[in-house]
């Protein structure tokens, strides 16, 4: 701007040789000194002030001159000068969005409390009635799977011997390494099987894609079955890496088979559990793991029994192999479960067609 070429008190115009051969030139040939002027323009000093007030004003009024062209382009309705954004779209006037809040619940107020937290004011009703009938089968499931462990740990603490209960830590911790590789395939059936159990009409397209999805969640399972009992097959070349004891070891070892058949069954377990899930057997569910939560510490209680009264030698493979029976059972009742059901679709089929 202009303001550059105008020298202004101390300091502007007493430059250096050095200063005056590195400075520019205006239009009019005069050196003007940048570094200077930046200075005296972004600077507290009194020598810039009144530039600085001339450079606020011409801001102030370019803003208000392109505003007024705008207006003068586009227009509006009022005759008010309009925003860039606004001039964009032509006529019509564009206002921000309002968007509702992105909270839920009891966090929609912004600040949580324990009252909050407890209260059920802020409860949506109808997405709770949707949920409600999962709420006892999922629980019944989850409390139905710790009491065998819970069950199991106390065996081993209050049965076994020192060397059944370390040997039962690194199983229990292999385990839980190992397990979770095919729970998600539970969750992926509860997602895939609603697409089909769900179809309009009892058609025959409909009862062969059911059987077509749930016999292709049985095949994965039963690959990472047996992916999980080769892994559980290398642990005797692992075995010195959990314990330096071989009695120890030793007792680990011992109770593999126990744990590899588990784990051969764990898939078709998921499979299974999340194919009846998708297709809403929720009442089968939750009467089995009623069952299973009483019946597997049932029979842990009962080694311990035998074991106190000296009836038989219990150790740490005798009570995984009847953790495994219990898996054997557990899957075996939820295919015959799913054949049932399987079967029951394919006669509504027939029925459908008869009518």
């Amino acid at each position: 701007g202009r303001w550059l070429t105008t020298k202004g008190g101390d300091g502007a115009s007493g430059m250096t040789s050095n200063e005056k051969n590195g400075a520019s030139k205006g239009k009019d040939g005069r050196a003007v000194d940048i570094t200077q002027s930046i200075m005296e323009l972004t600077g507290a000093s009194k020598a810039g002030a009144s530039r600085r007030d001339r450079f606020g004003e011409f801001l102030a009024s370019s803003r208000l001159s392109q505003k007024v062209r705008l207006t003068s382009k586009f227009g509006n309705r009022r005759g008010k000068p309009i925003d860039t954004d606004e001039a964009a779209s032509g006529d019509k006037k564009v206002r921000p969005e309002k968007r509702p809040p992105k909270s839920r619940g009891f966090l929609s107020g912004g600040k949580l409390t324990l009252r909050n937290y407890l209260s059920f004011s802020n409860l949506d009703k109808t997405a709770a009635r949707k949920f409600l009938p999962f709420v006892v089968p999922v629980t019944t499931t989850s409390v139905g799977r710790i009491s065998g462990y819970v069950a199991m740990s106390h065996v081993a603490s209050s049965t076994l011997g020192t060397y059944d209960m370390a040997a039962h830590q690194i199983i229990y911790s292999i385990f839980c390494c190992l397990a979770p590789l095919v729970d998600a395939l539970g969750q992926v059936a509860q997602s895939f099987v609603p697409g089909v159990f769900e179809a309009k009409g009892k058609t025959r397209e409909r009862a062969e894609a059911l059987k077509k999805t749930v016999g292709n969640f049985r095949r994965v399972g039963a690959g990472l079955g047996a992916v999980l009992l080769f892994l559980v097959s290398r642990i005797p070349l692992m075995s010195g890496s959990f314990t330096a004891d071989p009695i120890v070891a030793e007792r680990v070892i011992g109770a593999l088979p126990g744990v590899g058949l588990f784990l051969l069954f764990n898939g078709l377990m998921c499979a299974g559990e999340g194919s009846l899930l998708g297709q809403k057997d929720l009442k089968f569910l939750r009467n089995m793991y009623a069952v299973f939560f009483l019946a597997v510490p049932a029979c842990m209680l009962r080694l311990k029994h035998r074991a106190s009264a000296g009836l038989q030698s219990v150790g740490v493979g005798t009570m995984w192999a009847t953790f495994a029976t219990y898996q054997v059972i557990r899957t075996s009742l939820w295919h015959l479960r799913l054949a049932q059901l399987q079967r029951r679709t394919e006669r509504g089929v027939v029925e459908e067609d008869a009518t």
